[in-house]
């Protein structure tokens, strides 16, 4: 899963940042509205958490630019804690969740898992899939109830296609959304991590579209 961070206030963007990556997402970062407005709308991401109070552009008016331009991306808006006013706004320019300063990095996670669930139809924090099951409020992954070690990577390659269950993925989209801008991307790399996760979660857990992309099926 790909996060877009909007912050200005750069130690709260470091901790956010490094909390975000320990949880498992790639993130992209930006320090005020213009850079955050170009990164969300030319680069995929699954949500963003976007301040309001940014320079340079407003959080508001980066926001009401991306629904303009018909981008559905989920947004977490940061506010100030007395700033009533900033929420309503913000949720009547497209936000779909806010949160108030200070906060809990714990209820941050929340949020985000319960809107990225949301996009896709999804109620439950335990993904399934067959016998694989992924609780996104802890990350653990377990097969026939047994606990599965998984590397950052090949975590973050689960979770997206456990979150599209059903639906083709190409490589590309992969690509897109398990690394941050600046990662040196490998195509290859893709059918590293999808050969180990066959090892660990079964053969016939992920299935080869040929041509197409990668999909979990629907248990039978």
């Amino acid at each position: 899963m790909r996060v877009l961070l909007v912050e200005d206030e750069s130690l709260l963007r470091a901790q956010l940042k490094a909390t975000l990556e320990q949880a498992g997402y790639a993130v992209d970062e930006a320090a005020d509205g213009r850079e955050g407005l170009h990164l969300g709308s030319t680069e995929p991401h699954d949500a963003i958490v976007l301040d309001l109070g940014l320079p340079v552009l407003d959080g508001l008016t980066v926001l009401q630019r991306w629904r303009a331009q018909g981008c559905d991306t989920p947004v977490l808006i940061l506010t100030a804690r007395d700033s009533w006013h900033e929420k309503v706004a913000g949720i009547d320019a497209g936000a779909d969740d806010y949160l108030a300063k200070p906060f809990h990095t714990a209820e941050l996670l929340a949020r985000l898992r319960a809107l990225v669930r949301r996009s896709h139809g999804l109620a439950s924090p335990l993904l399934q899939h067959g016998d694989i099951t992924l609780d996104t409020r802890n990350g653990m992954v377990t097969r026939q109830g047994m606990p599965v070690n998984l590397t950052a990577h090949e975590h973050r390659l689960l979770s997206y296609l456990m979150h599209r269950r059903g639906q083709v993925v190409s490589r590309s989209e992969l690509i897109e959304h398990l690394y941050a801008q600046d990662f040196d991307r490998d195509s290859n790399t893709i059918e590293v991590f999808v050969a180990r996760l066959r090892r660990k979660l079964g053969a016939d857990s992920i299935e080869t579209v040929r041509g197409m992309g990668y999909r979990l099926m629907p248990a039978a």
